[in-house]
């Protein structure tokens, strides 16, 4: 066995001490400069301090919407498809115009899909009026939100609806055309705040129909909203009846367990088929998955996040030129000390060391105090405003901390070379 060379290793290990020795000295004259100026101090890292503020900011309210909106498509299953003639989820201005000449989806297609898609469990489908008017009264009182779905009576179980209380709409409801209605769990509470709605009868534009049921209120939202929550449902074969020109469609389909994408494929050869779709034309219908509308809000939040780096960008700049502007006047003030260290030994490597320690130590400090600032500012919002969700993410809390850090070893290398070059003899000279 090969003996260990004492003395190399005795070396090596006093020299590692003698570094931690000097960072530890470093850092403490650090901390007394600054603790010697603290306003000046405050007033330097200010824009460190904004920017870190405005990153983890925003970073935790995106962080919260991206959880709720998980929560809400997982609430409608996660092996559902969500079939529409349009383009669905979030989208901003008007759609083009070959999406406005769609042709609505159809019953027929919705029973090929179940007909011709092995890996689809179940098929339902949703009515909507586009071209009437809807009203929802109970007496003289008629509800904020006038949404009327129809749908069918598998609907209960294909997109995962609870109910609070009652029961949901049978397939007899749906094959007599029964004029009986089932409420979102906000428009029972508008209509009936005592919270006796079942059995009650509504007026639905003009018809008669008995709440037979309320859903509970779903966990996941968009900004505190939920469709469901504001919707009456009524049977589909009723809304025919009563609607008879209303003819846009909405078809969920449920796939078997590991077999989303597959039914996927499924669906789509079948309604190309169905509509017509040239092999080399682009579908005229939409299929979306709870992983499509999460992709969706992934690439909208992407934008936002960068729109943030740009203004924290801005605020730790400003901060950086701040702190080199600070260390530029320290090094003037302390020239003298400078001279005096360099005088009994210090080498430039030990004042550099001495002054980027400071810088690092001032900008990590406004670092700091930007988290703190940023976790108090996350906690009044969600306060104040419960349908904005906040949750602060690890990864920007230490990525704030980070960047905070090396702003100052950055910004802070030219005054540590300026006082690292220093004369020692016209140092300890200066007055």
């Amino acid at each position: 066995m090969t003996a260990r060379p004492t003395g190399t290793y005795q070396s090596t290990k006093t020299h590692v001490q003698a570094l931690s020795g000097n960072y530890l000295v470093n850092l403490r004259l650090a901390l007394d400069a600054i603790a010697s100026h603290k306003f000046r101090a405050f007033l330097t890292v200010l824009g460190v301090v904004i920017g870190v503020l405005t990153v983890i900011v925003i970073a935790s309210i995106l962080t919260g919407l991206r959880q709720n909106i998980i929560t809400l498509v997982e609430e409608y299953g996660v092996n559902n498809l969500f079939i529409f003639h349009r383009s669905t989820g979030i989208r901003f201005g008007r759609p083009p115009r070959e999406e406005l000449m769609r042709k609505p989806l159809t019953v027929e297609d919705g029973l090929a899909i179940k007909a011709q898609c092995p890996s689809v469990q179940e098929v339902a489908w949703q009515g909507f009026p586009i071209r009437s008017r809807v009203k929802i009264r109970y007496k003289s009182q008629e509800a904020n939100s006038n949404s009327l779905n129809a749908v069918t009576a598998n609907y209960e179980q294909v997109g995962n609806v609870i109910l609070a209380e009652g029961r949901f709409i049978s397939y007899t409801d749906d094959f007599r055309r029964a004029s009986v209605c089932v409420l979102g769990a906000d428009v029972a509470k508008a209509l009936f705040p005592d919270g006796k709605a079942v059995g009650k009868v509504l007026d639905i534009s003009g018809g008669a129909y008995t709440i037979i049921g309320v859903t509970e209120k779903r966990k996941g939202s968009f900004l505190g909203e939920n469709e469901e929550d504001y919707t009456t449902y009524i049977p589909f074969q009723t809304f025919q009846k009563q609607y008879p020109n209303e003819d846009w469609l909405f078809i969920m389909a449920k796939a078997f367990n590991g077999e989303r994408e597959k039914a996927r494929d499924e669906v789509e050869e079948v309604l190309r088929r169905r509509r017509k779709v040239a092999w080399n034309q682009p579908n005229n219908f939409d299929i979306s998955t709870s992983d499509s509308f999460i992709k969706q809000f992934d690439q909208i939040t992407a934008a936002v996040g960068i729109i943030a780096i740009a203004i924290s960008g801005v605020g730790l700049l400003v901060g950086g030129i701040g702190v080199m502007n600070i260390m530029l006047v320290s090094v003037t003030e302390r020239t003298k000390e400078i001279g005096v260290r360099k005088a009994i030994g210090a080498r430039k490597t030990d004042i550099i060391l001495q002054f980027l320690v400071e810088a690092m130590s001032l900008t990590g400090l406004g670092g700091i105090l930007g988290v703190i600032l940023a976790v108090l500012t996350a906690w009044i919002v969600g306060l104040l405003i419960p349908s904005l969700p906040t949750a602060i993410p690890l990864w920007a809390v230490l990525t704030g901390l980070l960047v905070s850090v090396m702003i100052g070893l950055l910004f802070g290398v030219w005054p540590a070379m300026k006082a690292a070059r220093l004369d020692p003899i016209e140092a300890l000279r200066y007055e």
